[in-house]
């Protein structure tokens, strides 16, 4: 019998306390042996590591680390959440680190690059609007060398940043929370609402406030949805990826979590307009259309809504 996305938890060390272990791990690798690199360059840069405790461009910018730079140093501690994510799926559950990516046989990476296209184009098109409604709102900040470094950086790390958040979230998380509550329309809320919580730190949401949360939880369900309907993370991946290289290259402004070198900054005054809730009310639910149509979706109650049983192959073979 063909084991569903979910059921690839029960493949290995299943009971909670291994889940418990796996999320310490995933916190030292990404807050502790992660941020090492950005505490030695705050130190050497101040001879003070009450300097690092910052933890923003601003404070770095104040210190002679250039945006590129502090980008790399942010990203590659999340890179290294990844890192410890998956050593834990190998070692510590005794799984194939594929069981957090897909329930396909393999990773179906045609479908990480068609939602990567997808998406790059789809928030270009709606950058290009934003842009013929209000130019006056965009400078145009183009520098050669900062933003082909800024290119190659977004490209080879951010991937693997999105990554991270797409394998905890919708692969190990919800897998974890559907063998233990036997459902999966749980999992796929909790996860989503935790996965727009975290992100309330972000400087966004201090800057337009909570009802920016609409877009983050709303995103996070999206991708939950999609995980669960195509039995893997690979649009979510794909999605996810384009998203925020394009946040990151595209466009940039003083208030953001990314503030790089992209090709324009943003001068208007910030607040939540229609561009923040088109993407959760309109464009996800099109691409939702798009992807049933395309994937021949099938059973939307069972696959959102439906229990989450042990196969029987794997008690048989306990057994």
């Amino acid at each position: 019998m063909k084991m569903n996305f979910i059921q690839q938890a029960f493949k290995g060390n299943k009971e909670w306390y291994w889940y418990l272990i796996t999320i310490a791990v995933v916190f030292v690798f990404w807050q502790i042996l992660g941020v090492i690199p950005l505490a030695i360059v705050a130190f050497l840069k101040t001879g003070n590591l009450a300097d690092f405790q910052t933890a923003s461009l601003d404070g770095f910018a104040s210190i002679g680390i250039d945006s590129n730079f502090y980008l790399f140093l942010m990203l590659f501690t999340l890179v290294m959440g990844l890192l410890g994510l998956l050593l834990s799926i190998k070692f510590i559950h005794k799984r194939a680190v594929k069981t957090i990516i897909t329930g396909r046989n393999s990773i179906d990476w045609k479908r990480v690059f068609y939602s990567f296209g997808l998406w790059f184009s789809v928030s270009v098109i709606l950058m290009l609007v934003a842009y013929s409604l209000a130019p006056e709102d965009l400078v145009w900040n183009f520098k050669l060398v900062p933003f082909l470094i800024l290119v190659i950086i977004s490209f080879l790390l951010i991937p693997l940043q999105t990554s991270f958040e797409e394998l905890l979230f919708r692969g190990y998380l919800m897998q974890g929370l559907g063998v233990l509550v036997k459902n999966r329309w749980l999992p796929l809320l909790l996860t989503s609402v935790v996965f727009g919580l975290l992100h309330g730190a972000n400087p966004e949401v201090a800057k337009l406030g909570y009802g920016l949360m609409v877009y983050y939880i709303g995103t996070g369900l999206f991708f939950g949805i999609i995980t669960l309907m195509d039995e893997g993370t690979e649009l979510a991946l794909g999605l996810h990826a384009a998203n925020n290289i394009v946040a990151a290259i595209f466009v940039t402004t003083d208030w953001t979590v990314f503030k790089t070198e992209a090709l324009f900054i943003d001068t208007s005054e910030p607040s939540i307009g229609w561009e923040t809730f088109v993407p959760v009310f309109i464009i996800y639910p099109l691409m939702l259309f798009l992807f049933y149509k395309k994937y021949d979706w099938k059973d939307w109650q069972e696959k959102l809504t439906g229990s989450i049983e042990e196969p029987q192959v794997l008690i048989d073979e306990q057994s």
